[in-house]
């Protein structure tokens, strides 16, 4: 299969449960558990697979959080189940070679991105029990502060003031503006706020460059909210946090929609750029101990 069919595959799963009012990065996470999805050794996955298979687990009701090829699970001495569908991971690399520039010879690195299959441990017999076992996820009461997630927003650096009805990064001043915490339904809505305006305030000129002054509406600005959408999902999942809608979810999703339906590849992009966001805020962490393994 062409990477351009696998773009538009991926993409129309997530753009029919987006159009069913179901956002796959906020709920499949929970579905299984809790976390990222998992390698065959227990490394979570990263970027656009760390979207597709929530998605595919949460479509499928999987409970497992772990995925493996069909080799791996031969060389653990275990089946996959007869009539088991496998689903798409992705590995993004690159290979250096020799171009002409202006004349002269330089060398360039060349991105590609290789497709393989992958099963769900759900649909392979003979594992051991810790495939089959569902993560604990740390579960916290509504109005209840996390001393860790608080230091680690913290040790972002980011300037967070409090009030008023709206959560917003403000670039010019390059702040962030959260309501009370006690004003949210619950402290994971809180905490999946903050994560969603840190995505942002990582896009600033002076940190990823990732913002360009796009306006409201505008597919620019559609695309940004997706890559902070996504972001905070991986971030929330990261620090064992249960992502909740936020209140204008709804109207998101409209522009989400059609940025994905304008350009397939949109989808694997804003992963890729929510998984460096992520990858940035946990860096900026004194030792980097909540980081991600790559």
């Amino acid at each position: 299969m062409s990477n351009q069919a696998i773009y538009k595959e991926v993409t129309a799963r997530i753009v029919a449960m987006l159009e069913a009012g179901v956002r796959p990065w906020a709920q499949g996470w929970q579905a299984q558990g809790g976390g990222r999805p998992l390698r065959h050794d227990g490394t979570p996955y990263r970027g656009m697979n760390v979207l597709n298979l929530w998605a595919a687990g949460m479509q499928r009701g999987f409970s497992s959080a772990r995925w493996m090829t069909y080799q791996q699970a031969q060389a653990l001495g275990a089946q996959v189940k007869k009539g088991a569908k496998s689903e798409a991971a992705f590995f993004v690399g690159a290979i250096k070679r020799t171009v002409e520039s202006n004349g002269q010879e330089v060398e360039a690195s060349i991105p590609f991105l290789k497709t393989y299959r992958v099963f769900n441990c759900d649909e392979i017999e003979g594992l051991s029990a810790e495939y089959y076992a569902r993560p604990v996820v740390v579960r916290i009461d509504d109005g209840q502060r996390l001393a860790a997630v608080d230091t680690w927003i913290a040790g972002t650096g980011a300037n967070i003031s409090h009030g008023g009805g709206r959560a917003f990064y403000a670039p010019s001043s390059d702040t962030i503006r959260l309501p009370e915490f006690s004003s949210f339904v619950s402290a994971e809505a809180y905490y999946g706020t903050a994560a969603h305006e840190l995505v942002h305030w990582s896009g600033a000129a002076k940190r990823l460059d990732r913002i360009k002054g796009s306006i409201f509406g505008s597919p620019d600005y559609a695309f940004e909210e997706l890559v902070a959408e996504l972001g905070a999902a991986y971030l929330c999942a990261d620090l064992a946090i249960t992502s909740e809608p936020r209140e204008d979810h709804a109207s998101y999703i409209a522009s989400w929609l059609k940025a994905l339906r304008d350009d397939p590849r949109n989808l694997f992009r804003a992963a890729a750029y929510a998984e460096k966001a992520a990858g940035y805020l946990h860096g900026l962490q004194e030792g980097a101990s909540l980081a991600v393994a790559a």
